[in-house]
């Protein structure tokens, strides 16, 4: 690898020198062409969507929050049409279209996006073993798993992840639940209160100086050393990666009840905030299998940790690190803060992702306290990145040329969704911090 050859790209040089920058995907290609040669099939992602429904009884069981949804975890599709409007006047653009929020900030168990992927990896690794120790069917009513049988046998195995935070929150919770020991290996960057969290469900929990590179690094080299012990790879996982495009098939619905369709007159805008790559990845993929070339799927990231959108314009993936371009990659976006991109997303995205935004940290206060002030709900501060892609989009000339060119007049009738990835379990007196944190 190069790097002086690499800051000859004027994108790449941007990066480097953390400005803003608003990235059109060059590699993007006609969605008919993309679906002769899948990733994954559509059996693959209706077998996740099945497997979550079996155990929606044992969800239901062991996290009484979902009692209302009967064990599914889900959460809710909000219009923001005020803070819509705050957005047009504050920074002097048109958003045409409807704003809506999708809650996975609110979502049961781990309160953020990773309650999808996270949970339904340690569920799928609780059932392959029951079901090889021959103690689980899949014709079987799965709140048995909540049995103290199942725990005293789960007991036996070990779970580790490595984590910036909300990851290792839905792996240790459920893994907790189920009985297995759990092990959570955090980066600096991981907030205090959810070392806390962890800790207080039995998790043992251990930090790290460095960045979230070396809390999985070293998170998958103690498991690779135990034989019972089973690693929850953000990086490379693609069970992760399947059970984030169960909220495709979940948003569809929604979409359904209030009406919504979804078409070439009515296209679908989605701006999903992205550290190493696997939840919004998931998201977009299913997204882009439901909606097809009606969705286009935008990633934020802050610019002090861009790592996704430097792996994929230099097209070297996980095989280069914003420190390779004298980037730490520390940032308030802290479930942002990720050095390294997910090799597995960046190659499924190469052909399906419309593009990638970046933001200064600043923003990230000043969009959260617009939303609360004109919708009274409040997410982390990383989730806000989100805002920065609809903002951005008619406002920039490269992404406005973008939208003129595959949306056209269509953009009139958009439907825009900010994907709201964490905030729920933050507790007040943080929250009640990030309200009043001016950087700029």
């Amino acid at each position: 690898m190069n790097i002086e050859e690499l800051m000859k790209d004027e994108i790449v040089k941007k990066i480097a020198e953390k400005k803003e920058i608003a990235w059109i995907n060059k590699k993007e290609i006609e969605y008919r062409e993309y679906e002769k040669n899948l990733p994954f099939s559509d059996e693959e992602l209706k077998d996740a969507e099945e497997r979550l429904k079996r155990f929606a009884p044992f969800i239901k069981k062991s996290f009484p929050e979902t009692e209302e949804t009967n064990g599914i975890i889900e959460s809710p599709l909000e219009p923001i049409f005020s803070m819509q409007k705050e957005l047009e006047r504050k920074y002097e653009t048109e958003i045409p279209g409807k704003l809506y929020l999708k809650m996975d900030s609110h979502l049961p168990v781990a309160g953020s996006i990773k309650a999808r992927g996270g949970v339904y990896e340690v569920l799928k690794h609780a059932e392959d073993l029951a079901i090889e120790a021959g103690m689980l069917s899949v014709t079987d009513d799965y709140s048995i798993l909540a049995d103290e049988k199942f725990k005293k046998f789960f007991s036996g195995y070990k779970v580790q992840v490595g984590s910036t935070g909300n990851l290792g929150l839905s792996i240790g919770i459920t893994s907790a639940v189920l009985g297995f020991e759990v092990i959570v290996h955090m980066s600096a960057d991981a907030k205090q209160w959810k070392k806390d969290m962890l800790r207080s469900k039995g998790v043992t929990v251990i930090e790290y100086e460095d960045d979230y590179g070396k809390a999985v690094e070293e998170g998958r080299k103690n498991s690779d050393a135990d034989p019972k012990s089973y690693f929850v790879d953000d990086e490379k996982s693609i069970n992760l990666f399947l059970g984030y495009t169960v909220a495709a098939s979940r948003l569809k619905k929604q979409f359904d009840e209030k009406g919504i369709v979804i078409d070439k007159e009515h296209p679908l805008l989605v701006y999903i905030p992205c550290g190493v790559g696997g939840a919004p990845g998931g998201v977009a993929y299913g997204l882009k299998r439901i909606f097809k070339e009606n969705a286009y799927i935008f990633f934020v990231e802050p610019t002090l940790s861009p790592c996704m959108v430097l792996g994929m314009e230099t097209g070297l993936h996980e095989g280069i690190s914003v420190r390779d371009i004298g980037i730490t990659g520390i940032t308030h976006a802290d479930g942002l803060a990720v050095g390294r991109p997910s090799g597995l997303v960046g190659r499924i995205m190469d052909s399906i992702l419309s593009g990638i935004f970046t933001l200064e940290d600043y923003k990230l206060y000043d969009y959260l306290r617009c939303l609360d002030s004109t919708e009274n709900k409040r997410i982390e501060p990383s989730s806000c990145a989100a805002f920065e892609g609809v903002v951005t989009l008619m406002k920039d000339e490269i992404t406005r040329k973008y939208v003129e060119e595959r949306i056209g007049k269509n953009i009139e009738n958009a439907y825009h969704i900010c994907w709201a990835t964490g905030g729920r379990m933050v507790p007040k007196e943080d929250m009640d911090k990030f309200l009043k944190t001016y950087l700029k």
